[in-house]
């Protein structure tokens, strides 16, 4: 209390003029930085996200029989990413092959014979076993999993599932192109009506000191609630994409929203919420 009153006396007595001066110029000073139109920044979690993402997929069901990458792995378009046991299927190949002959065995005995209805009743028969047969042939051509892109392994690891069996449709890989991204932005709530599409920024990722410039491409209606908060998903696309970027990368994402005073900037949280509060109990 005692320094307190002296450092007032010191400011508003009569005696002292350059404390005086010294304090009037830090309160002008912190004023001006306060009150002064400084960069308005939205900042946002980021995600890296492929612009094109597929999936590959198991054509049937059967077991696994083999797998060559997993999660993590680059691939080239083609090639062989795992594979599903087609035992049973070679040998239900056999068996149509087999069936087909036998039928057009007894065709060619009927053509002897000049037995119409028979003849006629066996090609339909073999029609079936033919289309049977194609769509074994199929499946086996089908059991080798192949990459439909080159790109980066997503997701998808059956290292450890040799002999599990599978459903037909569930994904087993999901695989983004090297070259094509996004950046998935998580914008709070109270910051959404301040972006507008074709902002800049910058992106900065988790263990990376470079900032990548970016450009907001759309905001979207898709709400998730995170720490008690809701958040609306945004999309931006980078200028430029560095060559060890890989899907699934972290970081935070700042977006030019102008320009606003600084004691403005630090307590707009504080202001919404007084504002809704005030809303909500006024009369």
């Amino acid at each position: 209390p005692r320094l307190a009153r002296s450092g007032l006396r010191a400011v508003f007595g009569a005696r002292r003029p350059g404390v005086k001066l010294a304090a009037l110029g830090g309160a002008g000073l912190l004023g001006l930085i306060c009150l002064a139109p400084m960069p308005f920044w939205i900042t946002a979690r980021a995600v890296v996200e492929g612009e094109v993402q597929r999936a590959a997929v198991a054509p049937f069901e059967g077991f696994i029989l083999r797998a060559g990458v997993r999660a993590g792995d680059t691939v080239a378009e083609g090639q062989e990413m795992a594979s599903l046991d087609d035992r049973d299927l070679r040998f239900e190949k056999l068996k149509w092959e087999s069936e087909k002959q036998k039928l057009e065995q007894r065709q060619r005995e009927a053509l002897a014979k000049f037995d119409r209805a028979s003849v006629q009743v066996l090609a339909a028969q073999i029609d079936q076993a033919e289309a049977e047969l194609g769509l074994v042939e199929e499946k086996l051509q089908r059991a080798r999993i192949l990459a439909p892109i080159a790109g980066y392994v997503v997701s998808g690891d059956l290292s450890q599932l040799f002999g599990s069996p599978v459903q037909q449709g569930k994904v087993l890989f999901e695989i983004a192109p090297l070259n094509s991204y996004r950046v998935a932005l998580s914008v709070d709530e109270a910051d959404i009506r301040y972006l507008s599409d074709g902002m800049t920024g910058g992106l900065t990722l988790t263990g990376a000191g470079e900032a990548l410039a970016l450009t907001l491409a759309r905001r979207t209606s898709v709400t998730t609630p995170k720490d008690g908060r809701n958040t609306f998903r945004a999309e931006a696309r980078l200028e430029r994409t560095p060559a060890d970027m890989r899907p699934g990368m972290e970081g935070v994402a700042r977006l030019d929203a102008g320009r606003a005073p600084l004691v403005w900037s630090w307590s707009r949280p504080l202001i919404d919420r007084l504002r809704l509060f005030l809303w909500a109990w006024t009369p």
